[in-house]
């Protein structure tokens, strides 16, 4: 697999490794005979949940009850609520809950966390041998810590995938010609997208400006990270945890023309909470979303006059044309409290115990989540686990872990690396493109309902000044986000 952070990555590791060869000789006062108990809050919800507590209880009575460790876990039910949870144990506001022993964490939450000092160095009990063992990448994201050793253990990551029903993407191809081979790279999803609007609105002549969307996306923020690094520039580019911010406008204009203007004229969508919520209605007929949405994609479409069967396609993510196969990485860890060495030793052995290959590939096979060592990271492997231990994968999630799998080897992960106020700026990138385009599409709606044509109504909304004063907004939202 590639990875990403390639300068800088061999930097964070060494200084992981060096810390980790002094350190990992440490085995902290476990005593089978009276257990350390260790608390673990998370957000896993339904069968993510099940899956987890399984395993946490599989490790109380195996690995835990040999040599003294014994894991309560928790699920917070939402990442905002954990969050929450985690600031009010930290400035021990009242009736907050005492800090856990380990907590899912996203890089910039855990980099708040790790500036109040209230995070355990987990470099000092991790060897140069244990380290190699996990995806580079996902080790160099763990490295928030100014002198470049550990804090966020990889326990599961996500990318993103693109996901279609099927059914009506072949009736759609067999009356147009439409090929999968154009939904390879960013623009010819945007040109599809017009076609099937077109389409669709030819199939009622006798009302015009109906057509419907084609495609949405999940995580707008990953568009302007991801589509950006495709096209040869780190947005949030990060030396020292200073973070230095790259807008140029030739790159940006590029991620306008291919969402907002196909969205604004309705090639694109977004209707529910999710995209596949807008699969599920009908709304939409692909989407790109995290691996982890797998479990959610609508065995069926649902209108008001009745439902009908569909299949799914599982497809890597489309690149920008002549772009960089650059693909997100994503997914909390775990982090570890800064308490005493026997806490902090028993965590990282649960830990380490968590994402050994067969282990970590079971959770994944519910929860749609990649596993965090290089050796589980491949088909055969996926397979022998499944084999092994008689598990039931849903085809779409098994589906969706091979697809990537089939794709590490040519794809860069990348994340961006921690900085102050990296959460404000992030909401930039999520919300502010997004707000803009759900006031100029209201607008372009009413314009047809009172009988203009399509390209009459978003005329006002697609033209060089209007990309000029959404950029010029979008660059100071983010400085001052950026900032505060």
């Amino acid at each position: 697999m590639k990875n990403a952070g390639k300068l800088t990555r061999g930097v964070c590791l060494a200084a992981v490794l060096a810390v980790g060869l002094s350190g990992c000789g440490k085995k902290g006062p476990l005593d089978p005979g009276n257990p350390v108990s260790l608390t673990v809050w998370h957000y896993y919800n339904g069968s993510q949940q099940a899956a987890f507590d399984t395993l946490v209880e599989e490790f109380n009575n195996t690995v835990g009850k040999e040599k003294g460790i014994y894991v309560q876990s928790y699920s917070h039910g939402s990442v905002p609520d954990l969050e929450e949870a985690v600031r009010n144990a930290i400035s021990g506001k009242v009736g907050a809950d005492a800090m856990p022993d380990i907590f899912s964490s996203y890089a910039d939450t855990a980099y708040e966390v790790e500036q109040a000092g209230a995070l355990a160095n987990l470099s000092d009990y991790l060897g140069k041998e244990e380290l190699e063992k996990y995806v580079d990448s996902y080790i160099a994201e763990g490295c928030i810590a100014k002198d470049g050793t550990l804090r966020i253990f990889p326990t599961a990551k996500s990318t993103e995938i693109m996901m279609m029903n099927k059914t009506d993407w072949e009736a759609f191809a067999q009356a147009t010609g439409a090929s999968l081979e154009d939904l390879k790279t960013i623009e010819g999803v945007t040109a599809t997208a017009e076609a099937y609007y077109q389409w669709t609105d030819d199939a009622t002549p006798d009302i015009l400006g109906d057509g419907k969307a084609f495609y949405g996306r999940d995580a707008l923020a990953n568009y302007f990270i991801i589509g950006m690094q495709q096209l040869g520039v780190e947005i949030f580019q990060v030396e020292n945890g200073q973070m230095t911010l790259n807008v140029p406008k030739d790159e940006l204009r590029r991620l306008w023309a291919n969402y907002y203007v196909p969205m604004v004229k309705g090639y694109f969508g977004a209707y529910g909470s999710f995209r596949s919520d807008d699969v599920k209605t009908g709304d939409l007929l692909a989407y790109t979303g995290s691996t982890s949405s797998a479990m959610y994609f609508p065995d069926q479409v649902e209108l008001d006059d009745g439902s009908y069967p569909i299949d799914y396609l599982v497809m890597a993510t489309p690149v920008f044309e002549g772009g960089k196969s650059y693909a997100v990485q994503q997914g909390a860890g775990m982090v570890v409290s800064k308490s005493d060495e026997r806490h902090e030793y028993a965590a990282v052995e649960f830990l380490k115990w968590f994402t050994e290959a067969e282990n970590n590939l079971r959770f994944g096979c519910v929860s749609g989540y990649l596993p965090v060592l290089k050796e589980a990271n491949s088909q055969a492997k996926l397979d022998q686990v499944i084999a092994g231990q008689s598990l039931s994968v849903a085809p779409k999630t098994y589906d969706c872990l091979t697809t990537i799998f089939d794709e590490m080897d040519s794809m860069t992960l990348y994340t961006n690396k921690s900085f102050k106020n990296g959460s404000k700026a992030r909401k930039v990138l999520e919300y502010h493109l997004a707000d803009k385009i759900a006031e100029d599409r209201a607008a372009v709606v009413a314009a047809l309902e009172e009988g203009k044509s399509l390209e009459e109504a978003s005329a006002p909304y697609v033209t060089e000044e209007a990309f000029e004063e959404w950029y010029n907004s979008f660059c100071d939202a983010l400085a001052n986000a950026a900032d505060k």
